[in-house]
């Protein structure tokens, strides 16, 4: 948020932040296995981080897991502050919902699911399924009413959050979604890209 760019990835269990300004390394934040994992447990080493995602109000800062873990951290005390479970394969991607809803957490796994968490009382507050394959990405609208996943299915799906369900799905693609995103400022314009060489761009009402 503003010059801090926090970089989450690798075995190291962490994520560093950095101000973009001078390039300096201004906080590590180290995540701790969930409670009752043993030393000897093979989950508990699986700390390998593949996303991160800022709250609108940068307050916070959430992380995925190859363990299938969520890990939230207060960034001006560099505290970690709880785990989300539910998840049982790696978590691609995360989004936090926009103001005025931003304790909402969506998450894309490659369970197949998308998990809605209220972060900040770490309770799961909703799950959609659909893909039929890994969910690699996920982008909510900035109106906060609709969000987009893309999928090793090769395909994008609308989601709309009140019907916990699928609107429209778009098959365009001729190999797995690394990313979807939504323009920001209005909710009419999404983009997709893939591993078939292309970035699809879409009408979304």
């Amino acid at each position: 948020m503003g010059t801090t760019l926090a970089v989450a990835g690798g075995s190291s269990a962490s994520i560093k932040l950095w101000d973009t300004a001078t390039w300096r390394l201004t906080a590590t934040l180290s995540i701790p296995c969930p409670e009752g994992s043993k030393p000897s447990d093979k989950s508990s080493s699986k700390k390998f981080v593949l996303s991160v995602a800022w709250s609108p109000d940068g307050r916070r800062l959430a992380c995925g897991s190859m363990d299938g873990t969520i890990s939230i951290f207060d960034v001006a005390r560099a505290k970690f502050l709880h785990h989300l479970e539910g998840h049982y394969m790696p978590v691609r991607s995360l989004v936090f919902s926009p103001e005025p809803d931003s304790r909402k957490l969506y998450s894309a796994s490659d369970d197949g699911h998308v998990h809605i968490y209220d972060a900040e009382g770490k309770a799961i507050i909703g799950a959609m399924s659909g893909h039929a394959g890994w969910v690699l990405s996920v982008d909510v609208r900035p109106d906060g009413e609709a969000i987009a996943t893309g999928s090793s299915d090769k395909t994008v799906r609308l989601w709309d959050f009140k019907m916990r369900a699928a609107i429209q799905t778009m098959s365009n693609h001729t190999d797995q979604v690394w990313a979807v995103a939504f323009r920001p400022g209005e909710g009419g314009r999404l983009a997709s890209v893939s591993d078939d060489k292309s970035i699809s761009l879409y009408h979304c009402s």
